[in-house]
């Protein structure tokens, strides 16, 4: 019997639209707006997890790169450490995505980094966009004036997608691989794992990999096979 080879990388590698943003799209016509340098100032997108802040902020990157613009996308949480001094290290670019601002909420050096980053921005004209997981007046922090920059842009809340806006994500997120996903497979789906976007994204990539490497359609049972015998 044949082994089935697997593939070398997914259908696609996952991708970052605004287009395909399920959610406000007044919201992603500022952002698009942003993109293009036609928005100055800053934004600050705030939301708990699920509600789709990093993808908007990266999804503006993306966009953002097809124009003549410098952008940097900062992700305070992964930086951990490094978080002060690649903020000292980061010049006042046309765009700036800063991801996570509640993981440095109370550390006060990098609070006063970011604050310090936040001004030159503004002194070259740059555009800022910041996420966290509440609205600035909500968050820990011990810089009174880095709350008071924060709360002079346009705030947007943003909410988890409820279940109908998850399997409309989840079918397009299968589209984008080339994958086909009917109701009875998205039923099986949400009835056995996590409704999470991250570990459905996950379980997409485990699908797309086998199915590539069977030659398989996206049925209940291929599905069943594949999920359970790991």
């Amino acid at each position: 019997m044949n082994t089935p080879q697997l593939p070398l990388a997914l259908r696609s590698q996952r991708t970052y639209r605004l287009d395909d943003f399920i959610g406000n799209t007044e919201l992603c016509a500022l952002l698009t707006a942003t993109a293009e340098g036609n928005s100055r100032g800053s934004l600050f997108l705030h939301g708990p997890a699920d509600s789709g802040k990093t993808h908007l902020l990266l999804a503006t990157m993306a966009a953002a790169s097809t124009h003549p613009r410098t952008v940097s996308y900062l992700p305070l949480r992964l930086l951990a450490h490094a978080a002060e001094a690649t903020l000292d290290a980061t010049d006042g670019n046309a765009l700036l995505c800063v991801d996570d601002v509640d993981a440095i909420a109370g550390q006060r050096n990098v609070e006063e980094a970011l604050f310090r980053l936040h001004n030159r921005a503004h002194d070259h004209g740059g555009t800022l966009i910041y996420s966290a997981n509440a609205a600035p007046q909500a968050l820990p922090l011990s810089l009174p004036d880095l709350r008071s920059r924060l709360q002079h842009g346009l705030r947007f809340s943003l909410t988890p997608l409820d279940d109908q806006g998850r399997r409309d994500w989840l079918r397009q997120a299968a589209a984008a691989r080339g994958m086909s996903m009917d109701d009875p497979v998205i039923d099986y789906l949400f009835r056995h794992y996590p409704r999470d976007l991250n570990g459905l994204l996950q379980v997409l990539d485990r699908l797309d990999r086998a199915s590539l490497a069977e030659q398989r359609r996206i049925t209940v049972p291929f599905v069943r096979s594949v999920l359970t015998n790991g």
